[in-house]
Formats: structure tokens, sequence, C-alpha cells
């Protein structure tokens, strides 16, 4: 076999069997032998930053790596936004990076770079594969790598004649994940010293805090001593819903948050950075706590974060009879009359169905979704972990993939949705059970906001023409025809139902352009 088989054997050895990729020349004996791996399933993005997004949301779902496969170092940088998103929000990714051949590298050929170099910023760990015969082995270390938890970018860089050299170099040893490491003793005790102080105290959670059994745990240690459990701002994923513990998110807009966290005396952390700002602004702080406040680590977000909350109430000596305070299933009526970021999230409330999984880059017009949706029935919620916009579709693409049997939700802002428009055409080419909706208001609303946060004045003639869409205004629902997916404008909240209803009740990809 050649290097390129030995490196689809590997893959599929660790149970990595989905591989999101835009290959090029250097790459194709890569893609021959994926070919005649049937067990690798091969998705095709139009766009680097499709392929990369979509690797995230897939692993946010599947608790488990995809591979990438990428051009040479400008395919490299075309998907390292959504690379930096995952690196965030802690995925576990392996990107497969081809590059010319060794003796090739000397004529400096026009795609030749300095791929190491354009990787380690948004990697963990960057390896070079040296021949053929260490192809395995390296990648076994990429695998291995991206395994750690809570999750790592790997990147692993293929030169082509490593791929198309035959070796007969054995199949490297695929040690299983490591088990996540247990909490140390004096850090429960610290935590159980700070709760029983009295002092106002807040549990911070994210990572794997934040799936129901490490939130049923919380909610009980909130319901006996009084702490209050909030999340982080940016989570890659969050088990909400009926019947599970309900948690707020720290506010995005500096002042809302500033005001949540006002009365806190200790934070503790349990896999969560203490709240800052996401920019800085004239005159505002950065940290988000008060002055004075203390802040604990608990545990990091590698750390066994479910064993270190139960841990946590065994040492506050919470008897097992104490419940937890869950949401109960209630559904808002339909909502009529105008249509509104609020009468889209009523209707979303009203019809969402169980185990959908939301991926939200609404952005600003679904910053208020939460509140509408505590009790509605059991669903993840998946949001953007970095800041780079353009993840929202093809992480909708990525968690469809990882779970074909549960309905996606992808909720998207007009602007952003167009960084990574060709993940509607994956989302065609799949047959992915994804409904789409697209908050058409015309602009960068968040950059609106910016601006005045800033202190500018009212945007003039300059400011509107970047931040404005609306000349001429995108037109969603020919852009989702020409990507092959189905598609109908709703400016109603009547007509904004009935076309989520229907999307709702049939499979495959669907596209409400909702125009506020």
């Amino acid at each position: 076999m050649n290097g390129a088989d030995l490196l689809c054997d590997t893959l599929l050895a660790a149970g990595v069997d989905t591989c999101f990729a835009n290959p090029g020349t250097s790459e194709m004996h890569f893609v021959a032998a994926l070919d005649r791996k049937p067990a690798m399933r091969c998705v095709l993005g139009l766009f680097e930053g499709v392929v990369t997004g979509a690797a995230d949301g897939y692993a946010r779902m599947a608790d488990k790596p995809a591979a990438t496969l990428l051009h040479l170092g400008p395919g490299l940088a075309n998907g390292l936004a959504n690379v930096h998103n995952a690196k965030r929000g802690r995925t576990p990714m392996i990107n497969i990076v081809g590059d010319h051949a060794t003796y090739h590298l000397k004529h400096d050929a026009p795609l030749t770079t300095d791929i190491e170099s354009l990787a380690r910023p948004m990697s963990h760990w960057v390896g070079r594969v040296a021949s053929a015969d260490t192809v395995s082995r390296d990648a076994a270390q990429a695998i291995a790598q991206a395994r750690t938890a809570p999750g790592r970018i790997a990147t692993l860089i293929l030169p082509a004649d490593a791929a198309w050299n035959e070796t007969s170099a054995p199949l490297a040893t695929i040690a299983p994940p490591l088990p996540r490491p247990k909490v140390l003793q004096p850090h429960i005790s610290a935590a159980v010293a700070a709760i029983r102080s009295g002092k106002r105290t807040t549990l911070m959670l994210s990572d794997a805090a934040l799936r129901g059994p490490a939130l049923e745990v919380a909610g009980r240690i909130a319901k006996a001593t009084g702490v209050r459990l909030i999340a982080q701002q940016s989570n890659a994923r969050m088990e909400r819903g009926a019947g599970r513990v309900a948690i707020e998110r720290v506010p995005y807009p500096v002042d809302q948050a500033l005001a949540a966290l006002k009365d806190v005396e200790q934070l503790i952390s349990l896999g969560a950075k203490p709240p800052v700002a996401f920019f800085a602004y004239p005159g505002k702080p950065g940290s988000m706590l008060p002055d004075g406040c203390s802040v604990l680590q608990l545990a990091d977000p590698g750390d066994d974060l479910l064993h270190a909350l139960q841990w946590l109430a065994d040492e506050l000596g919470i008897a097992p009879s104490v419940k937890p305070d869950v949401m109960e299933l209630q559904r808002p009526p339909l909502p009529t009359g105008a249509l509104t970021p609020a009468s889209i999230a009523t209707a979303l409330a009203a019809l969402m169905p169980e185990q959908a999984i939301v991926c939200d880059e609404s952005v600003t017009s679904g910053r208020n979704l939460f509140q509408f949706t505590r009790t509605v029935p059991q669903h993840d919620y998946l949001q953007l972990t970095g800041g780079a916009i353009g993840g929202g579709l093809p992480m909708a693409v990525g968690a469809a993939i990882a779970c074909p049997d549960r309905k996606v939700i992808s909720l998207e802002a007009d602007g952003s949705g167009m960084y990574t428009l060709q993940a509607l055409w994956t989302q065609a080419r799949e047959q992915l059970d994804v409904v789409t909706v697209v908050f058409a208001n015309r602009s960068y609303a968040i950059l609106h906001g910016e601006l005045r946060s800033v202190g500018a004045a009212a945007p003039g003639e300059n400011a509107r023409r970047m931040l404005d869409l609306d000349n001429p205004a995108l037109q969603w629902t020919q852009l989702a025809a020409g990507m092959g997916v189905e598609s109908g404008r709703a400016t109603t909240a009547e007509s904004f139902c009935e076309l989520l209803r229907g999307a709702l009740s049939r499979r495959g990809p669907f596209l409400i352009e909702a125009v506020l």
C-alpha cells in the first residue's frame, strides 16, 4: 500500500470515519485512497471555511474528531477563521493539509507556503509527515493530540510523495483517549469553604459541565446552598429545555454583563474563564466582575467536571433527596402580527421538536432567544465560540451529519451567512435535515450597536455604506435556490409560522428568509 492508504487506515482504526474536504492536486493520492475506503464518509465543502466549520459542528455533537482535507497553505488559510472558532470551543479536530512533494519545494512553485507558520496560531499541535514509512505513526500522534480532553486542534502536513510512495510500515498502535483527570482535594476543600463563607457566590460553568447530568448536580448544589449558576458567554454546546436545569449565560453587551454580575463576591469556575468584555470600550472595564470579587478555579476545562460537581455536592453534605429546580414543558401560543426577533423566537418555542439541535449565529437578532426557549422540549444549543462570523451554516452541516436522526435548526444572521453561503450547497448534496432561518435585517446590526458603544456619532453616509446590506438587498430565496435548497420568504409572524411548521414536518434542507 502507499502512504495515503496507510493514513486512511490509521484514521479509521481510531474511529475517525468522517472527512470534510476541499482537496487539490497535491492531495489526489489521498483522494484516491479515500475512494478505496467505503467506511470513510467524505463530504465536500465548496470553501475551506465550510470544511473546517462543519468539522467543528460534527465534533461538538459526535464527541469525537472528524478529519479535514485542505489544499496547501492557501487552503488552510481559507479555513482558519473556523479553526479559530473550534479552538476557542475546545473542539477536537484533525486537519490534514497537503503539501508539495518534498523534492519539489526547492523550486518555490506558486503555491509554496510556510504551512507550519500558518497553522500554529490556530492549532495546539502541528506535525509534518517525514515519509510514507512514518505516516501511521505521525497520524496516530495527531489523533492522540486531537482527542486530549477537552479537545485540541491537530494539524498534520502531508507531502505528496509521502502519500504516493509505497510502504510496508505497520499500522501504528492507536491508544484510547486518556480519561479526564480528577480535580484535586485542595480545590474541592477551597470551594466548600467559599460556599460556606456566607458570601454571595456564583458557580460559572462551561464545557462538559453544561451537559444534562452535570447540570443536574449543579442544580442540586444551587438548591441546597443558594449559590447562583451561570454559564460563560460563549459555549460549544449546552443541553437545555424542559426537565433540565435552566442556566443563563453572561450577557454579551458590557453594561448588561456588569449589571448581571454586580453583586458577585466570589466566582467559582468549573471549566469556564472569568468573564471579560469581547472588546475594549472607552471608559468601561475589561473584566465583567466587580472590584474585590475573588475567583476560584475549581476545575479546568479538560478535567472530569461531572465528577468534580458530584464530589463537591458530597463534601457539602447535600442529601440525595435534594432535587434541582427544572423547567416544566410549556409552549407559548403561535405569534401573530409583525415579524420581529421576538415573534421568531416565540414561533420556535411553540414548534421546536424534541431533541432538536439549534445552531445559533443569529448574532444581534437572536440575542434574547434564551428567554423564549427555557421550557421547550429538550434540545442542544450550539453557538459561535470564537467570535469569527461565518461558523453557523457550516456548523449545522456538521451537526446534521453527526446526528442524522435529529432535526437541526440553524439560526443565521444575513451578514454572517454570506461568509459561508456555500454550506447550503453541501446541505443539498448530502440531503441534510436542516431548517435554516435567516434573520434578514439587511445590515450588520451588531456593528451598528458597536458603533454606538464606542461613543461614535450617528452613522453618516460612509459608515452606513460599510454597515448596511440593503443596496442591493440580499435575496436569500434566490441564493438558496442557486445552491439547490428549497426556501420561502416570511414577512409576517403568520407566514413565518406556516413556513416553519412545514419545514419541521419534512426531511431535508429548507431555508426561511425572515424579513425584518
